[in-house]
């Protein structure tokens, strides 16, 4: 079967990935739908904004839209985000979002590569073994070590994986690498139903386990998981640290993502 092009891989991402209406949603979570985009209210860090496109608006039918948004976060006072495309249209959209008092984040490029591409034995460094984890230790282990990579405060991360895991334990496997007691990198896949595609996420890695091939094990074993059950694509939302390492292991870049970040004003 021949390999999609980079048209192809972005448009099957869009219509599969973005704008579903989804499936069980962890405990405190709701969406509500306005007009072509979908409201998600009441994750552990906020809210979300999930579309495929914005139903061709502009000018001020689009600013309305947006407006529409930031009321229904406001009433609630929590932080929302809305994950801006590169290809997204209007070109103006990111101006308008700033204009209506949302910051934007780092851009992530969105990679896909295909399921046979990837798969294979992960190697390790002596010394490191992987396994998948399921617990509240592990999970909150987990959140310790995305802090100290990262400089961040995690509070409540592993709730937010502790919950997402309890409404449907299927959709989503986490794995770590540990060497000895020390857990020295983290990396999860959810599965998309109904749909060619996984994605991964995490992959922080301690900065003095880099470079030792930790984070390309990861992916092998992600990807052996995903193609157990059939998947046919992979898709990773990569920072600027990832990016090389995935592309060269046979990913594509198909467009950046940025999210933008509307916070209720500091009382």
């Amino acid at each position: 079967m021949p390999i999609a092009g980079v048209d192809e891989l972005r448009a099957r991402h869009d219509a599969q990935l973005r704008g579903r209406m989804p499936g069980p949603l962890p405990r405190g979570v709701r969406v509500e739908q306005d007009g072509p985009l979908l409201r998600y209210h009441g994750f552990t860090f906020g809210g979300f904004i999930d579309y495929r496109d914005v139903g061709g608006l502009e000018g001020p039918a689009l600013d309305e839209l947006i407006a529409r948004q930031v009321a229904a976060f406001a009433e609630r006072g929590e932080r929302f985000e809305w994950k801006l495309y590169g290809h997204d249209l209007p070109g103006d959209l990111p101006d308008r979002l700033l204009a209506a008092g949302f910051v934007p984040e780092d851009t992530e490029t969105v990679v896909i590569a295909p399921m046979a591409a990837i798969a294979g034995e992960p190697r390790l460094p002596d010394g490191v073994t992987l396994r998948e984890v399921e617990g509240r230790a592990d999970l909150e282990r987990i959140g310790t070590l995305e802090a100290a990579v990262w400089n961040e405060d995690y509070a409540g991360f592993a709730d937010s994986l502790q919950d997402e895991r309890d409404v449907d334990p299927d959709a989503l496997v986490i794995v770590v690498a540990e060497a000895g007691e020390t857990m020295v990198c983290a990396a999860w896949i959810r599965f998309a139903p109904d749909t060619e595609f996984a994605t991964f996420w995490g992959g922080a890695t301690l900065e003095p386990w880099r470079g030792r091939g930790i984070y390309r094990a990861l992916v092998a074993y992600r990807a052996n998981l995903a193609e157990a059950r059939g998947y046919r694509y992979i898709e990773v939302d990569a920072s600027d640290d990832s990016r090389p390492i995935l592309e060269r292991l046979g990913f594509v870049a198909v467009t950046t993502t940025t999210p933008y970040v509307w916070s209720p004003p500091a009382m």
